[in-house]
């Protein structure tokens, strides 16, 4: 099974949106009270013999990098690292000096995938669903294992870390 990674093109945005509402509850993700559209998004497309199996959406700005979604269609089979490191390989070529994202407490699987992948923990926002249900009101009250969903939580890996954790792990 080869995974082939690509840009987003202008043909894809459809898509990508359509992406947004079946996994995201509409057409725009909220992340620190910010709203993120599909069209305003850059991103990259992972296929497998020509079909979409999976989606990373990110936000360049200030030499930083904030991952807004990331969507594996086919689980544990490397789509989600293969996407990463796509944006990882591209920060480090634009010299970015952060890759960061934001998720939510009940999302142990994003915890569990960024932290094997070098991110840190940065910082919890303690009720901030207060304030992105404000702006999209259909984002659930519990989420993943019955959690309340109430904090959004900060990882981030660091430039400096990019490129030695890649060469540790040969990525």
């Amino acid at each position: 099974m080869k995974i082939k990674i690509r840009k987003i093109k202008s043909n894809d945005r459809e898509w990508t949106k359509d992406v947004f509402v079946r996994r995201w509850s509409g057409d725009f993700i909220v992340s620190r009270g910010k709203i993120h559209r599909p069209k305003e998004l850059d991103g990259f497309i992972a296929e497998i013999d020509n079909k979409k199996k999976g989606l990373i959406t990110f936000r360049a700005a200030n030499r930083e990098i904030e991952i807004v979604s990331l969507d594996s269609f086919l689980k544990r089979k490397g789509i989600g690292t293969a996407l990463l490191d796509k944006v990882l390989d591209f920060a480090e070529r634009k010299r970015v000096k952060r890759v960061w994202c934001i998720t939510t407490n009940d999302n142990l699987n994003a915890l569990r995938f960024y932290q094997t992948k070098g991110f840190n923990l940065i910082k919890i926002y303690p009720n901030a669903l207060k304030i992105s249900r404000k702006l999209k009101p259909g984002i659930p009250l519990v989420g993943n294992y019955g959690i309340p969903i109430r904090d959004e939580i900060e990882l981030e890996k660091r430039h400096n870390n990019l490129k030695d954790f890649n060469k540790k792990f040969n990525r």
